[in-house]
């Protein structure tokens, strides 16, 4: 194993190690696509209070109408599970399914 030397080490006020900085392109290639939460999406569950699969649904500009037909129920039994702070797995997989991203996307 090589030590990568392009990284950046930030030391906290004691004076020890407490931050490392890696080029983008190194995190991005540890971390797929699939992986990662865009910043909007936590924006909307911090300062709209929404679920992780109201954030997402918002994110990509969907109604929750649109999600229900998807998965084939009607929107106010989406609306219902949207608002479960931590849905069935079964429910978590269909919502992921419809929305287009992991199930374990639903789970932050």
């Amino acid at each position: 194993m090589s030590t990568p030397t392009n990284v950046q080490i930030i030391n906290g006020p004691d004076g020890a190690p407490a931050f490392v900085v890696i080029p983008y392109a190194d995190y991005v290639k540890d971390h797929p696509l699939h992986d990662r939460v865009p910043n909007e999406v936590v924006g909307f569950m911090v300062k709209e209070g929404l679920t992780a699969a109201g954030a997402w649904r918002k994110y990509f500009g969907l109604s929750q109408a649109q999600v229900a037909e998807r998965i084939g129920i009607t929107q106010s039994a989406y609306a219902q599970q949207e608002q479960a702070t931590r849905p069935r797995r079964a429910t978590r997989e269909k919502i992921a399914t419809a929305l287009g991203v992991a199930p374990a996307l639903l789970d932050i």
